[in-house]
This record gives C-alpha cells, sequence and structure tokens, in this order.
C-alpha cells in the first residue's frame, strides 16, 4: 500500500531533499503527501487524513470502515475524522462529537473508531440505503456483533438522527456480498416479503455443498441471486454458473436472477407470482383454489399495494446504493 508521510518529519530525518518533495510527491493535505501518480484508495485517504492531524485524531466513518478491511467504498470520497483541527479541506471531513475509550482502536498505529462505533457512525450520518449497505459490508469484513451496536444507541441516546440508526440497524445482514445484493433485500422486505434469508447452503443428497445461493426462502426452495458484470465477462464463471443452476434446479429449487437492468415494478412482479406458487406448493395443500388461481388472484390485488408502497418507499429513502 502507498505510505503517505509528513513532509517536515521527511526532509528533517533526510530520507527525501525539498527538490525530490517538490517533483516526485505531491501533497494531499498541508506537509501529508504521497508519490506522483499514486491511487488514492479509502485505506491511503485514512491514513493521509490521520497524519494530518499530527497523529491525534481517531478515523471514523467509511474511513475507519476501509482500514477494518470493507469493501465497496467510493475511492474518491474524502476522509472521514474526529480532530480538533477542522480547517475546511475538499479531501476531508472533520467529524464533531465524543469518542469513548472504549470505542477507539489502534490498527498498525492508527487510532480509528471500532467496528461498532463505526457502524454507529455510518448509520447516523448517511442516507438509510446507503448506511445499511455500508454497514453490511463491515459487518460482513469484521464479524460486527449487532448486539455491540444496539449498546451503543443506548449510550448515545439523545444523539441526532439516533432513532433512524436504530432501526436501520434491524435491516442490517452481513450475508450480503454487494450493495446491490443489499439493495434487492432491501427491495423484498420493504415490498412486504417475509425477509429473505441469506448465503444459503444448498447440499445434495450426500451432503456435497453444490450451491451457496445469494438470498431466498429456504423452506420454499426459491431464491434470489444478483449477477454482476463478472458472471457474464468471466467465461469460468459463467460456465460454473450454468452446472450450478442445474443442479439447483434437480434439487427442486428455483432461482430468480437480477441483474442491473431489473427495476421494482418489474421485478416485484415475478417474485411475487413465484413466491405464491413455491407457498401453495409447499404449504397450501388444504387450499380449494388451483394453483395458477391461488398465483394470480392473490397478488393481482396484493402486488399492485406492494409495489406502490415500494416505490413510495425507495422515494422517501433515496438510493444511494451502486452496483457492484
Amino acid at each position: 500500500m502507498i505510505e503517505p508521510f509528513i513532509g517536515s518529519e521527511a526532509l528533517a530525518s533526510g530520507s527525501v531533499t525539498r527538490h525530490q518533495l517538490r517533483t516526485k510527491f505531491t501533497a494531499i493535505h498541508q506537509d501529508v503527501y504521497v508519490p506522483v501518480d499514486s491511487v488514492l484508495t479509502p485505506a491511503v485517504r485514512a491514513k493521509a487524513g490521520w497524519l494530518r492531524s499530527r497523529r491525534r485524531g481517531v478515523v471514523a466513518g467509511f474511513s475507519a470502515s476501509a482500514l477494518h478491511g470493507a469493501k465497496w467504498i467510493s475511492a474518491t470520497r474524502p476522509a472521514e475524522i474526529f480532530d480538533s483541527n477542522r480547517r475546511p479541506s475538499s479531501q476531508l471531513v472533520v467529524r464533531s462529537g465524543q469518542v469513548a475509550a472504549d470505542e477507539i482502536w489502534q490498527r498498525d498505529g492508527i487510532k480509528l473508531t471500532s467496528p461498532a462505533r463505526t457502524a454507529l457512525d455510518l448509520l447516523c450520518w448517511n442516507p438509510v440505503d446507503a448506511a445499511i449497505a455500508a454497514t453490511d459490508a463491515l459487518a460482513r469484513a469484521t464479524r460486527l456483533k449487532l448486539a455491540d451496536v444496539h449498546s451503543l444507541i443506548e449510550r448515545y441516546a439523545g444523539r441526532r438522527q439516533i432513532r433512524r440508526a436504530r432501526e436501520a440497524l434491524k435491516l442490517v445482514d452481513p450475508g450480503s456480498e454487494s450493495p446491490r445484493e443489499t439493495w434487492l433485500r432491501l427491495l423484498l422486505v420493504r415490498a412486504g416479503f417475509p425477509t429473505p434469508e441469506t448465503q444459503i447452503v444448498v447440499r445434495n443428497e450426500y451432503g456435497v455443498v453444490i450451491a451457496v445461493v445469494d438470498m431466498g426462502w429456504d423452506q420454499l426452495r426459491l431464491g434470489l441471486e444478483y449477477e454482476g458484470d463478472h458472471h457474464r465477462t468471466n467465461r469460468r464463471q459463467f460456465n460454473r454458473d450454468i452446472h450450478r443452476y442445474e443442479e439447483l434446479r434437480e434439487m427442486g429449487w428455483l432461482i430468480i436472477r437480477v441483474t442491473v437492468e431489473d427495476v421494482a415494478g418489474s421485478l416485484i412482479p415475478r417474485v411475487g407470482a413465484e413466491f405464491a406458487r413455491r407457498q401453495y406448493r409447499h404449504g397450501g395443500k388444504g387450499s380449494r383454489s388451483p394453483p395458477w388461481r391461488y398465483g394470480r388472484r392473490d397478488l393481482a390485488q396484493k402486488t399492485q399495494k406492494l409495489r406502490s408502497r415500494a416505490k413510495a418507499r425507495l422515494r422517501s429513502t433515496g438510493s444511494d446504493i451502486t452496483d457492484s
């Protein structure tokens, strides 16, 4: 990883000359340098922001999440830090607030908020959907215990946006492997479906794992998978998917494949129709209605309501989730 450094310290130690500092390095903060043409990853930005604080600040938010190993963080996002130096900078967002001693970790000498405190900040500082997606990624990277976040919510009961954070935490699931999987899961929940299980392990009759389904309902053997570009452009992945779906079909599973082109208005009816059929097949044997009438009649009215509700919720929460 690129190592930012404090220019005045490098000059004092003799590791660089003034000419080298001017020609081979570029300043991203006052007296904080990186090599020219460096790729500024979220982790690099985080360390540079911490050096700007003269090692007194505490890295926070998305920057802390990046240092904890979370993925799906934009490389152009400014670093975030708790610091007494509040001088404006386009490369840094300085946060205010209290950080307790038990909420501060160290990683490679850098002070940063603990995973639980990082999750709390993400949920309070960002739009709901983006916050949930970011916390999903953090939880997946750190094995975050949601109970620890609940404890901090109680500790900071009077904090701004704490009520929103409490509600958003109920929707966090570390089983999401990408922001688009989070988007899909939230779409289903807000449309009125039972909360889907994530990363469902499917075994054959010999106990061998044949697939891990992104999300779905194990009892109904109905799954959904979000397919990013790598499923299409990677030939080996493409062939593996074909065999995998064949095995799942033989096991009685139906997989609804979702891509970036799918939108709520078309996806919800698709899922709803299959959900109703599967629900009838697996649990509605006593119903007098035949399967095709059950699927159509039940969903013709319900799906329209769910679609309107989903659209309203999407408009109210915003959609800051990026594609995988």
